[in-house]
């Protein structure tokens, strides 16, 4: 195993110094209860990775790699995905907290954001067809010139956006969202 290449680790607290900078490839690895907050990240791969319960708020991403990766219950403020390689950007997030983060022009096509906290996240231009919003928080959330086709905002919370401004076909609702969508027009809905 090169230095420059990492396989089926388990960082934590008792290796976290282990974590390299740069060029680095992580395949398999899991990452647990550990505060890589303002990190970077830039250049690295990773592959088949799981990220628990980590704070990851503020780390740099140019040109990062993501492919078959989970991010469980992670704190990762501010982020800015659209700095993520632009072809390998594989990843699902369950139960994370996505506050001010930024996924401009990222296309996340069939992934879910389960239960994640995604107030005033930004998703200028994303391509989010088919994306799963189940339990998530979208207070303030920014979606402009968004593809929206086939999502699914039933169980989601606090988004409101123009339905004219994004592409809304056969996306999904629950009637509790309709405010979010019409609030342009002014209209008392009971």
């Amino acid at each position: 195993m090169g230095a420059d290449y990492i396989e089926d680790v388990l960082f934590d607290q008792a290796n976290r110094k282990e974590l390299l900078h740069g060029a680095v490839m992580y395949d398999n690895c899991r990452f647990l209860h550990l505060d890589l907050s303002a990190m970077d990240f830039s250049g690295a791969q990773f592959v088949d990775c799981r990220f628990e319960h980590c704070n990851l708020s503020g780390v740099k991403l140019l040109g990062t790699s993501f492919r078959d990766v989970v991010f469980s219950q992670c704190k990762m403020m501010g982020v800015h995905f659209e700095d993520c390689h632009a072809v390998f950007f594989d990843a699902v997030f369950q139960e994370c907290n996505l506050d001010l983060a930024s996924f401009f022009k990222r296309k996340l096509a069939g992934k879910s954001f389960t239960g994640c906290s995604l107030r005033e996240t930004d998703f200028t231009e994303a391509d989010l067809g088919g994306v799963s919003f189940a339990g998530a928080d979208l207070l303030g959330a920014i979606f402009d010139q968004c593809n929206l086709e086939k999502a699914d905002f039933r169980e989601a919370a606090g988004y409101a956006f123009d339905p004219e401004k994004n592409r809304v076909k056969k996306a999904r609702f629950g009637i509790e969202g309709l405010p979010g969508l019409l609030g342009k027009y002014d209209l008392s809905i009971e």
